[in-house]
């Protein structure tokens, strides 16, 4: 059963490379340097551990279509991982809010589309009933929150590997602010998941 929080936070969950890279130099979108060590077991209770706690899920439109495209697959699939089988249920169930200045209206149920400023959406969407609000992997929404300073919980897989360039999640002139370390796991291949809360 999801936890119903007094208020609302926005926890939201990225992939990094050991290089501080969430994604490589040439197609943002291949995520193939990923999939060895998203599929460990540290990165699996990870991410149980995330959506255990949210009720909706902000998601950019180049993450949507990828997510939603792929994740309704894993249900029934044979020979499924629990978790992963748990986290698609999640996803295909929960209020999904997409910003978008392209799509006008959502090819996925339970899907709202948004266009509007993302510390906005999430300023209304905190005005709102619910349990945490989940960003996934959506580079842009995630730096759009910490540069206005609306991340509650930020939750991070370091994966042990260099990818000599790409683009970076923290860049200069985010607001200085401290962050404390609520959980940390070390696994299979190295992989590494931190989770911390904004100390405000």
């Amino acid at each position: 059963m999801t936890e119903q929080t007094a208020s609302r936070r926005v926890v939201t969950n990225m992939s990094l490379s050991l290089d501080g890279h969430y994604a490589g130099p040439g197609d943002a979108r291949d995520m193939g340097w990923v999939m060895p060590y998203a599929i460990t077991d540290v990165a699996r209770d990870h991410l149980a551990r995330l959506w255990g706690s949210a009720t909706t899920a902000l998601l950019g439109r180049v993450n949507a279509e990828g997510f939603l495209g792929f994740w309704p697959t894993v249900i029934g699939m044979e020979g499924a991982d629990p978790r992963d089988e748990g986290f698609a249920k999640w996803l295909v169930d929960s209020e999904k809010v997409v910003l978008s200045s392209t799509l006008t209206e959502s090819p996925w149920e339970r899907t709202i589309i948004v266009d509007k400023p993302t510390a906005e959406v999430v300023a209304d969407l905190k005005e709102t009933e619910g349990g945490d609000i989940l960003v996934l992997s959506s580079a842009s929404v995630i730096k759009a929150l910490l540069a206005a300073d609306q991340v509650d919980r930020l939750a991070l897989n370091v994966f042990p590997v260099f990818l000599g360039g790409g683009p970076r999640l923290f860049e200069d002139g985010l607001p200085a602010g401290q962050w404390s370390l609520v959980s940390q796991a070390a696994g299979e291949h190295g992989t590494l998941s931190l989770v911390y809360d904004r100390v405000r």
